[in-house]
């Protein structure tokens, strides 16, 4: 039974408990930003098992592992025995739900159980393989790079829609190279197989499917009494349908989302998905979650103003006990240099006021929109954190050490093989490809390398290789940290022959050693580090010293979920917010509209937000061409009646200004005249 049952009951508001206590059957939470839905999943987690649900059949899926454990931490704090018993819980995201499920079902779904899983830069990877292998890339005329033929497959496979459909809407110019491009995805499907390797959309696709049979249908959905899904205006096609069946034997399913802010179409996801559920689910309880713990009334006057311009939306009118006095500020600046000249003086006047600068935020539509805010703040010397960029995993020398241990999982990852052969000295692609097929012939023995006759140049660190993988085989899979420090030995001179500032790269392998140490097997270790990375080394590390503080400047995508307490959106104008590439259809214009509203919806105490009137085409001072822009069309006089107004900055050095002069010409009436 929970502990003080009605003391963490009463923490809720009446919207929140009635969601939490609900009885069974499907249960759409419509929860506006900031109104507290992490804390109505956490505690329905808890009210199911003060119930008597067994934790280990309940699921909660989310779109991140920290995500789920903050759910299941805030549960275990009104469960009896605590972390004990939530921890039973399945709780993760839908990759790494799919990928444990599938290990269990592997020889229903026709997988065999060591199979292993890519991340998008080697998906990428194994389609340019393929594709130089085919030729496209020596045609005349231009072949989509492997990131626009991964994306394109992507969309097809998570849209479930026909490839035809795909390249019309999205990649037009593609069009012209559809047969090509369906030989690629074959390629791309049959190498994937012969390699025993997932990608992340195999596993979804693979779990759907398997959920097509029926029997298996029963066994899955069978082990859940009750289903939990977080964020389900970021799902897709394929992953409603997973829900759907593994809900054929019960209707117990709950899922939490703000159609408001469904802001991911480029990945695929839809709001169909929220708006069709009572559809899909016959007898929905939909509840809204209307309170808003986050901002004040004003921030809330304002962004109720911009999502009311959607057409086909849940309706709901957020508010907050939190009444405040500052209406939102729109700011009209005459350039670009005059708008950073302005967000870096709010900032400033801020940080004096007693916010940090960890506590304001500038957030943009695209990651090119603050390059020259980052130049100012240089300038000032303001330090600054951007988020929206290279993930961890990405980084170069984390895809080598993680190569060492895909290979060891996996002899047959082929493209692992290639990236750790290739960083031999001797070794380029011919040599590599004679290895794999030596490797290859010999059943993918790791001790099969021993035979292989190297050149001169490669036989020194081939055998170093050799005997690494001979000692890594001894230590099992129940070893990662000790295998990380073992293939440090080797990798050093090699990071250090290869990469400029080896240090903190040194350093990022050793975080990742450490993380390792917790986990009780290799395969564990590569599924969490692959389905859901650290964004940065920082990830890894605790809360910062005192004396550490810096500006966020972040895309609107990457700011999704978090708060400020002040926030600066910029770049308010008509072609970058709505991108002047995503207004080609109402969809696309209302998933822009959707941008905009998440990105207020950020902020706490201080919301402005700033749009230049002109573009330079050059930087200001090299050249006086430039465009004139608009405000944004969301600003409607609807929503700027809730905000207040200002313009700043001065005509610039170069703009004309107006001559008086004695004489005066009636030209209005000329021009009249030629039209009588």
């Amino acid at each position: 039974m929970p502990t003080n049952k009605k003391g963490w009951l009463n923490e809720l508001n009446l919207e929140q408990r009635e969601a939490v206590t609900y009885g069974d059957g499907p249960l759409l939470v419509v929860a506006g930003a900031g109104s507290g839905k992490t804390r109505t999943l956490a505690y329905r987690v808890g009210h199911l098992i003060s119930q008597g649900i067994q934790p280990q059949r309940i699921l909660l899926l989310t779109f991140t592992r920290r995500a789920a454990k903050e759910m299941l931490k805030r549960a275990a704090s009104v469960v009896k025995n605590g972390a004990s018993v939530t921890n039973q819980v399945w709780g993760g995201t839908f990759h790494a739900f799919a990928n444990r499920i599938l290990r269990m079902y592997s020889q229903a779904a026709d997988l065999s159980p060591d199979f292993t899983v890519i991340d998008r830069t080697d998906a990428e990877d194994l389609l340019d393989v393929i594709r130089n292998d085919l030729a496209f890339s020596q045609k005349a005329s231009r072949f989509p790079r492997k990131s626009t033929c991964l994306a394109i497959y992507s969309r097809r496979i998570n849209g479930e829609e026909e490839l035809e459909t795909v390249l019309k809407r999205d990649y037009p110019w593609c069009e012209m190279w559809i047969e090509e491009l369906k030989a690629l995805f074959r390629e791309y499907v049959n190498r994937k197989q012969k390699q025993n390797i997932l990608d992340y959309d195999d596993l979804l696709l693979y779990l759907y499917y398997l959920l097509q049979n029926d029997e298996a249908a029963e066994s899955i959905g069978g082990r859940f009494d009750h289903i939990l899904v977080d964020e389900y205006q970021d799902t897709n096609k394929i992953q409603a349908g997973i829900l759907i069946g593994m809900r054929r034997q019960s209707n117990n399913i709950m899922v939490v989302g703000d159609d408001a802010q469904s802001i991911y179409g480029f990945r695929s996801a839809t709001i169909r998905n929220m708006l069709d559920f009572p559809k899909q689910f016959p007898g929905t309880k939909i509840i809204a979650l209307e309170q808003n713990y986050r901002s004040i009334q004003p921030i809330l006057d304002s962004t109720n103003q911009v999502i009311a311009q959607a057409h086909e939306r849940y309706s709901k009118d957020l508010w907050s006990d939190r009444k405040g006095e500052q209406r939102p500020v729109l700011i009209t600046c005459v350039d670009e240099n005059h708008q950073d000249d302005e967000v870096i003086r709010l900032v400033l006047e801020h940080y004096e006021q007693g916010i940090p600068l960890h506590k304001q935020a500038v957030l943009f539509r695209a990651a090119s929109h603050s390059n020259s805010l980052e130049l100012a703040l240089t300038r000032k010397n303001i330090p600054f954190h951007k988020y929206g960029g290279l993930r961890f995993l990405e980084a170069a020398h984390i895809k080598d050490l993680i190569s060492f241990l895909r290979i060891l999982e996996n002899p047959r990852d082929e493209i692992a093989w290639f990236r750790v052969l290739q960083l031999l000295n001797g070794v380029g692609p011919v040599t590599a490809a004679s290895v794999f097929d030596h490797i290859q012939s010999n059943r993918f023995s790791h001790s099969a390398i021993e035979s292989f006759k190297a050149p001169v140049s490669a036989k020194k660190e081939m055998a170093e290789f050799s005997s690494l993988l001979n000692d890594l085989v001894k230590m099992g899979d129940d070893n990662t940290g000790v295998q990380i420090e073992r293939i440090r030995q080797f990798y050093g001179p090699i990071l250090w022959r290869n990469y400029e500032n080896a240090e903190p790269r040194e350093n990022d392998i050793e975080y990742l050693s450490l993380l390792a140490a917790g986990y009780s097997s290799r395969r564990q270790f590569l599924a969490d580090l692959i389905l859901d990375p650290p964004t940065s080394t920082g990830d890894f590390a605790g809360p910062p010293i005192k004396d550490e503080d810096w500006l966020i400047l972040s895309t609107i995508h990457s700011a999704k979920g978090l708060e400020w307490d002040a926030v600066y959106l910029i770049h308010a104008a008509d072609g970058c917010l709505p991108s002047d590439m995503s207004t080609g259809s109402d969809q696309e214009i209302e998933e822009e509209l959707r941008l905009a509203y998440v990105a207020m919806t950020r902020a706490r105490d201080f919301l402005y937000v700033l749009w230049p009137q002109r573009y330079y085409l050059r930087p200001f001072g090299l050249s006086e061409r430039h465009n004139y822009a608009q405000c944004s069309r969301f600003f409607t006089d609807e929503v700027l009646n809730t905000m207040d107004e200002i313009a700043v900055g001065q005509i610039p050095r170069h703009e004309d200004t107006l001559t008086k002069i004695s004489s005066k010409d009636d030209i209005a009436s000329r021009i009249r005249y030629m039209w009588e």
